[in-house]
């Protein structure tokens, strides 16, 4: 190795880099406020460096897993300054390596910019949370955040289950135990089904992948647990249809039913880079099950939830065209970013009144 990987790490941290790249042929590269740049000061790495570089932050078992899967997650810290979640993988036959920073701070949940509404759902008893979104739009951020609230608020018994463990989480009011994948889990279903035998009040899945995972949340929402869960979708409405669509037609119309019951809150968020170009921001859609939302859910009318959302400010409820229009009119975002973000821009400019904002849209 050409250089000392502990000083590229922490040079990632001193560029306020949200993700850090290695692959053969290039030289480092650094995702700031949403775009790669190289680090100039770093040479071109070869196969040798990037092998030389993931092998040395691997245990023997993990080298082993990576050999026989071609992939792998894991967590990579430097005591007293941050965390990584990190993905090897093989391509064109040489390493690659992607990390993603996890701050060493958990944010409260108002200084993430996210809705009011999210305080209420930390106070939920039973049910269950998603938290939607595409990758690196902050799904583990504000995850954290609530689970902080909530080992803040209450007095109970907090399990996670994630691929690797991100956030590291004290035992304050509550106790909390994280599980791992590949160190001491199997799988998220066989984990989360033994989770409901180990008395948690509130279970974290950190990605509900399958039909099983899924399936066995909501049982767990059903019988009396608060379960937040993430998926990779782009609204609110798209994350019921993809809940229900995991399972097979003749079951569709019970599961309707069961997460019309479950369900507590849908969040999608994304982020955006601010007007002055110096940060990112989160717009958020949120939905709330009312009685009329659920009624939308059972029903298989998922196409009528944005209606509901429109109409339902009251209950806490917003569209990510709403929240694009908020971020706007406070000067936050411009204009032209937020219509590159909304699915319909013309709706965007409705609640904007046609021409606002287009002095910043320049």
């Amino acid at each position: 190795m050409r250089f000392d990987f502990a000083d590229l790490l922490m040079d990632v941290l001193d560029r306020r880099a949200s993700d850090l790249h290695l692959t053969a042929a290039s030289k480092p590269m650094v995702r700031v406020r949403g775009r790669l740049t190289p680090m100039d000061d770093y040479p071109v790495l070869d196969a040798t460096d990037t092998r030389e570089i993931v092998y040395s932050i691997l245990t023997n078992d993990q080298r082993q897993r990576l050999e026989t899967d071609w992939q792998l997650d894991f967590a990579y810290s430097i005591p007293g300054h941050a965390r990584f979640r990190v993905n090897a993988y093989f391509q064109r036959s040489a390493l690659g390596a992607a990390f993603r920073l996890i701050p060493a701070q958990i944010v409260p949940i108002d200084d993430l910019g996210l809705p009011p509404v999210v305080h209420d759902l930390c106070t939920k008893p039973r049910g269950l949370v998603l938290v939607t979104g595409p990758t690196g739009s902050g799904k583990s951020t504000s995850l954290a955040s609530m689970i902080d609230e909530i080992n803040d608020t209450r007095e109970e018994h907090i399990l996670t289950i994630e691929d690797p463990i991100e956030f590291l989480h004290g035992h304050k009011k509550c106790i909390v135990n994280q599980r791992e994948l590949g160190g001491d889990a199997q799988s998220f279903g066989a984990a989360l089904k033994a989770a409901l035998r180990q008395d948690p009040d509130v279970i974290l899945v950190g990605e509900m992948r399958d039909l099983e995972t899924i399936s066995t949340a909501l049982t767990a929402a059903e019988t009396g647990h608060l379960v937040f869960g993430t998926l990779h979708t782009q609204s609110a409405p798209s994350t019921i249809d993809r809940v229900i669509d995991v399972f097979p037609p003749h079951q569709q119309q019970q599961i309707r039913v069961q997460l019309s019951i479950a369900l507590q809150g849908v969040i999608t968020q994304t982020l955006i880079p601010t007007a002055d170009g110096s940060a990112r921001v989160v717009a958020c859609e949120t939905l709330v099950p009312t009685p009329a939302v659920r009624n939308l859910i059972r029903e298989g009318k998922t196409h009528q939830i944005p209606s509901a959302m429109q109409t339902g400010s009251a209950h806490g409820m917003q569209t990510l065209d709403a929240a694009l229009a908020g971020l706007v009119r406070s000067g936050k975002i411009t204009q032209r970013v937020a219509e590159t973000r909304s699915s319909t821009p013309d709706e965007l400019r409705r609640l904007l009144g046609g021409g606002f904002g287009s002095s910043m849209a320049a």
